[in-house]
């Protein structure tokens, strides 16, 4: 790994107590820095977050109020009084909620605490994004072309969209994680934009201010890492390659950026250093910038806190970031110069989130009834932040972000390879997750070329994910494993008892694989080294098997390469597997077995065309106005649902009449939920 150049304490620590402002895996990483450097910490919660894990690291807690963040973890004068309670020096408020608040800043400050962050007029200049482009141009920063002000109404979208022409950007002035922010190709989806963007942007933020912008189509996002004291020393950390987005939300990042070349990663870097100047910037922060083809790149916002994917650049340069925000928050000198600071290996991460990708990526909720971390190597190639352990709720009222799965190798490919690896090896059941998306695609040849854009995952999934596709190899591999777990459970229940104890065969050589449309007629040899498998007459030359009968994961080499399978559930005739991310019901049968399937009844499956139903639990912001007896068309807007901090449309799928409304204004409604019925 690289060098460690933050120099240890000599004597005491630099605070003696701090509070962490925030919940979940950033309130976990913040803790586990400051109890390397000896630092008491104070965690906060909600009613919701009573038994999550951040509140088991503390030291202390405080409850902060009910579950809704406005609430609670929104409320600066609740975090003021924990702090205060308990004697915190500081304050670390972590990345959204209060992070990049003004407000919050100087009321650290004026009640003699320090906040662990940049100045209160930093964050000012900095958190509106109108105001710093404004900041960014005049201290000789690229800025993306097109319209910087604020905008109120419709119509002046519209004026200005016909103005610089579309696409446009809509855009929340404050805040940031992709809320707020909407791309209009017309007329129509600039004047529903508008509103979507602020309805979320006040629900995300209690801000909401809009402006527009030019959208630059199909560009790069690159973002800068900075570091600046109270001296006016200040350095760029290298870049971080965020362009794997849907809906503006980062789903993979990696340090560096394949794309860049040491001149321009300095250019962008020299500008990043000039904007921490302009506005006395004294902590860790990140200058995002879009980068054209032709490597022009242009300042989109800095971000005046720690940023969800600042792993990654701790990997590929040695430093602890969190570690570097406290000790400049205590009045330290930074303790790196430009001239330290490199590039060692490269580093992929993850947002493992929960949401169901095969269903447009509506959030999920739920309890973690299987959790299982991939093993943390001797090397810690691999990383893992998270606020949750195996049991956990998954709340609707915050963010669904699970974990942040972080892997390291001398090389992109190497690192790549190590993230497919232990994807494979994470199992989360309860709740859906993003697993098998993200899965796909590192699997892209493109995405290993390094060919990527904002826009990789709209054209690589033009209708959306719809499940991994196995190929040829892969389906045999998942045959392959799945006779052999049979063949060792039936061999465990022959040891423990000398019988099958209700097992559906005899330990024998034929079988038939069943899934999804695929079948496979399989003969077994069994061989000193492990077993051939031959799948409709393909050999497949299983060895290396590491597998405790029912434990979640099965290891094999299949045709000599690694293979990693979740067995996530045995059942009467088969296995629920999962494959490359992807669930599968396998069936494991013998011929007559076979034979006789096709003859069993097929579950009766409920039409649900009459119904609008919720795609996900959330809370009802709005419902038509519509009266039983009305009629309604195609595309109209029907129910906005908001979960997790995000707005979710509703319309109608066909012309139809509205027969009944079963939900209301502000009520909480569960996944599959029927809202509205239809008329004949």
């Amino acid at each position: 790994m690289s060098k460690q150049f933050i120099r240890s304490f000599a004597t005491k620590p630099v605070f003696d107590k701090i509070l962490v402002a925030n919940r979940g895996e950033i309130a976990c990483r913040i803790m586990r820095t400051a109890k390397k450097m000896g630092i008491k910490t104070v965690g906060v919660y909600s009613d919701a977050d009573l038994s999550s894990l951040h509140v088991a690291k503390a030291d202390e807690v405080v409850r902060v109020g009910p579950a809704p963040s406005n609430q609670s973890y929104l409320i600066i004068e609740n975090i003021i009084n924990a702090a205060k309670k308990t004697g915190a020096q500081a304050i670390h408020p972590g990345y959204g909620f209060l992070s990049e608040k003004r407000e919050f800043s100087k009321a650290v400050a004026d009640n003699g605490m320090v906040f662990i962050g940049p100045h209160a007029d930093a964050i000012d200049q900095m958190g509106c994004k109108i105001a710093s482009k404004k900041i960014a141009k005049a201290a000789g920063v690229n800025v993306i072309p097109g319209y910087v002000g604020e905008v109120f109404t419709p119509e002046e979208v519209l004026k200005i969209a016909h103005q610089i022409g579309y696409p446009i950007m809509i855009k929340a002035a404050g805040g940031g994680g992709g809320k707020g922010m909407r791309v209009a190709w017309n007329d129509e989806e600039a004047k529903e934009g508008i509103r979507l963007s602020k309805e979320e942007a006040k629900s995300a933020f209690d801000d909401d201010r809009i402006f527009i912008e030019k959208f630059i189509d199909n560009p790069r996002h690159i973002e800068i890492q900075v570091l600046a004291d109270n001296y006016g020393n200040a350095v760029y950390v290298n870049e971080r390659e965020c362009s794997i987005q849907r809906r503006n939300q980062k789903v993979i990042e990696e340090a560096p950026s394949i794309f860049l070349d040491p001149a321009t990663r300095k250019k962008m870097g020299e500008q990043a250093v000039m904007l921490c100047h302009a506005v006395k910037y004294n902590s860790a922060g990140t200058c995002e910038f879009i980068v054209d083809p032709n490597k022009n790149f242009y300042f989109l916002e800095m971000n005046t806190r720690l940023q969800v994917e600042h792993p990654v650049t701790e990997y590929t340069t040695g430093l602890d970031l969190v570690e570097h925000m406290i000790r400049v928050a205590a009045g330290e000198k930074l303790s790196v110069k430009q001239s330290d600071i490199g590039i060692n290996g490269w580093a992929t991460e993850c947002r493992v989130y929960a949401e169901d990708p095969e269903r447009g990526f509506l959030p999920s909720i739920g309890t973690l009834v299987k959790y299982k971390e991939p093993e943390i190597p001797e090397d810690k190639s691999i990383r893992i932040d998270t606020g949750f352990i195996d049991g956990a709720e998954i709340s609707m009222f915050y963010d669904p972000l699970i974990s942040k799965l972080i892997t390291y190798g001398k090389t992109r490919n190497e690192s790549i390879q190590r993230m497919k690896e232990a994807l494979d090896s994470y199992v989360i059941e309860g709740v859906n997750h993003n697993i098998p998306f993200l899965r796909a695609i590192l699997d892209q040849p493109r995405y290993v070329e390094g060919k990527i854009t904002t826009k990789y995952i709209p054209e690589m999934w033009p209708d959306g994910f719809k499940g991994v596709v196995l190929k040829p190899d892969e389906k045999e591999q998942l045959a392959a494993g799945a006779i052999i777990m049979d063949l060792l459970r039936a061999e465990k229940a022959h040891t423990i008892s000398g019988k099958l104890q209700g097992f559906k065969h005899d330990p024998q050589s034929e079988f038939v694989v069943q899934f999804l449309e695929e079948k496979y007629n399989c003969d077994v040899e069994k061989t000193k080294d492990g077993y051939i498998i031959t799948a409709n007459g393909n050999k497949n030359i299983v060895k290396d098997i590491d597998w405790i009968v029912d434990d979640h994961i099965f290891k094999a080499t299949i045709n000599n390469k690694k293979v990693v399978l979740q067995m996530i559930k045995p059942k009467p005739e088969g296995f629920v597997i999962r494959h490359l991310g992807t669930k599968f019901d396998v069936f494991v049968r013998t011929k007559r077995q076979a034979e006789l399937a096709p003859f069993m009844p097929e579950p009766i499956v409920l039409d649900t065309s009459k119904f609008l139903v919720a795609p996900m639990p959330g809370m009802i912001f709005s419902i038509t106005d519509k009266k039983p007896g009305d009629k309604v068309n195609a595309g109209e807007e029907l129910c906005i649902i908001e979960a997790m901090k995000m707005q979710n449309l509703l319309k109608c799928e066909k012309d139809t009449t509205i027969k009944k409304i079963n939900v209301k204004t502000g009520q909480n409604v569960g996944v599959d939920e029927i809202l509205i019925e239809y008329g004949d």
